[in-house]
């Protein structure tokens, strides 16, 4: 067999086990993974249902029947991602158990990491804003999640000891937030590679 036989038998083979793998995924797993790229790209009100169907490898029919409606699978993709950025929590518990000090200051350092992991910015900050006024049903799912995340690294800061608690979180919020803001104006090299540094500042200061 020529090497130019055997390279298009490997580029097919390459192929159909993309199609074989792609097929063992229930169709719904693919339709949220897909829409969730496709929402981080091109934005939610950027992205229609057909496109998303098409890129998952089914159609319109068997996205509506798992979903009744795009709103509702906007509300499903930021659920997995709230569900997600939870997770933080119980890694730093089993990294750190009982070191709610050694827990604070790897918070720092994980989100610094998801930071260059995120050129697009927080999936549900980016959905909040755009699709603020809307009255859209995702918006109480982002203000608990955001409030959510916001308590308990209050709560973290508590059980480390720190001064004013609550103003140590807000302080860290904001700098997270205002990181994710600057990455996407500025690039990686902007204020954002600060992060981690003005944040330990931060916690030393309330120290």
């Amino acid at each position: 067999m020529s090497r130019t036989t055997s390279a298009k038998k490997s580029e097919t083979s390459n192929e159909i086990s993309v199609v074989v793998s792609e097929d063992r995924i229930p169709p719904r797993e693919r339709i949220v993974s897909t829409a969730s790229e496709l929402f981080r790209e091109r934005g939610i009100r950027g992205i229609g249902v057909d496109a998303i169907a098409d890129a998952a490898l089914t159609n319109k029919m068997t996205l509506y029947r798992h979903f009744g409606s795009k709103d509702e699978l906007v509300c499903e993709t930021l659920r997995r991602a709230s569900e997600k950025a939870g997770a933080i929590w119980r890694d730093l518990e089993t990294a750190y158990p009982g070191n709610p000090r050694a827990q604070l200051d790897a918070w720092v350092e994980l989100r610094a990491q998801c930071l260059n992991g995120e050129p697009a910015g927080c999936d549900l900050a980016n959905a909040a804003i755009e699709l603020k006024g809307e009255g859209h049903p995702a918006h109480e799912m982002i203000e608990r999640h955001k409030a959510e995340q916001r308590d308990r690294l209050a709560a973290l800061c508590s059980a480390a000891g720190a001064r004013e608690p609550q103003l140590l979180a807000d302080t860290l919020t904001l700098l997270l937030e205002g990181a994710r803001v600057s990455r996407q104006a500025m690039g990686a090299a902007g204020c954002c590679s600060h992060f981690a540094k003005a944040c330990h500042a931060a916690i030393a200061s309330f120290a």
